[in-house]
């Protein structure tokens, strides 16, 4: 006889509580041949939506889905695509977000410039121009507990009496610059409508893991990482800064000119810090130069201590600010803060004299083809 041990060991929970959370964060998907468990959610569309609000479709057809994930950003063409072919013939597609946006890390949302709070979800269902509902379940998530979604995006389709009789993946192939081998949600939708038995009934989906309430302790405990990394400011000369503005890297690089006197350059200063921590684990940097005199590096060493800037930072070493700005930017007229986008080789992509708009920067920035949105 054989016997197979199991050691679990953890710091903060007993085996019960372990086994409560890992049941609570795990939900079993909902079964072929089942019910559509009911909902009644709100949309970006100002509107509620409920299973009822789709008692007229022959089939619906339900995808869990988000903003942030670069399979669920790659599959949003297809869905609406889908929406569009099959419409007219009684399908309607509805889109739940099921992710809690509070444990969503910042390091997880480097393929996006939009996280997943219901505000940002309205901003891209205007992006996208999503022709079927988009719902919210992130505040309590009763609806993914339902219905048990795996992945971000993960399909659901039920026929007119709304038993589920599909559940899994879009298609084959998450790259949409390349062509699936098997569609397998049309292929379901095509067998239903034809009054047939749905051949293949589920599939394994692939794509980001829905982030559920539990993980904000997770994200926590990134956070007081992050507050521990070692931060410090170099000086750097005039040449300096021309070999930086060279960008002689394989990377994009944000460069922020601030200084401790500026109000808008303090203000906005976090913004930079939010976006270093989501992008600069894909080809990115930011580096911060302060234009504050050189003889009060200690007086920007503690600002930037303080706002936990472990990016690269300078001080420019010079006490001739004209310099500085000819060294950066020949077409920058000098007023505070300056922020550019440079691309490897130098050339300039984005330049903004005063406050930045966040939103637009990340959207410069995950847009540039060195990023993007997708795995490549």
């Amino acid at each position: 006889m054989k016997f197979i041990v199991f050691f679990i060991t953890c710091t903060s929970l007993t085996f019960s509580s372990f086994a409560k959370r890992y049941v609570k964060d795990d939900p079993v998907t909902l079964a072929i041949g089942s019910k559509a468990p009911g909902f009644k959610l709100p949309a970006t569309d100002g509107k509620v939506y409920s299973l009822a609000s789709f008692a007229k479709a022959k089939i619906l057809v339900v995808v869990f889905t988000c903003n942030h994930c670069p399979t669920a950003q790659a599959y949003e063409d297809r869905i609406i695509q889908l929406t569009k072919d099959y419409g007219h013939k009684g399908v309607s597609v509805v889109a739940i977000m099921p992710n809690d946006p509070q444990a969503v890390r910042l390091d997880e949302l480097g393929y996006t410039d939009l996280g997943d709070s219901f505000e940002e979800m309205k901003t891209r269902y205007k992006q996208k121009k999503f022709n079927f509902p988009y719902l919210y379940d992130g505040k309590t998530q009763g609806v993914a507990k339902a219905y048990g979604p795996v992945a971000t995006p993960h399909v659901f389709i039920f026929d007119k009496d709304r038993i589920l009789r599909y559940q899994g993946r879009i298609d084959d192939m998450e790259k949409p610059s390349k062509t699936p081998s098997a569609f397998d949600t049309r292929a379901a939708l095509d067998e239903l409508l034809a009054g047939k038995e749905v051949t293949t009934k589920t599939t394994k989906v692939f794509g980001c893991s829905i982030k559920w309430a539990s993980k904000e302790d997770t994200k926590k405990q990134f956070e007081e990482k992050w507050a521990k990394e070692p931060v410090d400011v170099a000086m750097i000369d005039e040449g300096g800064l021309k070999d930086l503005l060279k960008n002689n890297s394989d990377k994009l690089r944000l460069v922020n000119v601030w200084a401790t006197w500026c109000g808008p350059c303090v203000s906005e200063f976090p913004d930079f810090i939010t976006i270093n921590r989501m992008y600069r684990g894909r080809d990115f940097e930011f580096i911060s130069i302060s234009a504050d005199d050189p003889g009060v590096k200690d007086k920007v060493a503690k600002f930037l201590k303080s706002k936990e800037a472990s990016n690269k930072n300078y001080l420019f070493s010079i006490d001739n600010k004209y310099k500085l700005i000819e060294a950066i930017d020949p077409k920058w007229q000098g007023a505070l803060p300056y922020t550019i986008l440079v691309e490897p080789g130098g050339k300039i992509v984005y330049s903004k004299e005063g406050d930045i708009n966040a939103q637009e920067l990340k959207k410069a920035i995950v847009d540039n083809p060195l990023i993007g949105r997708f795995y490549k």
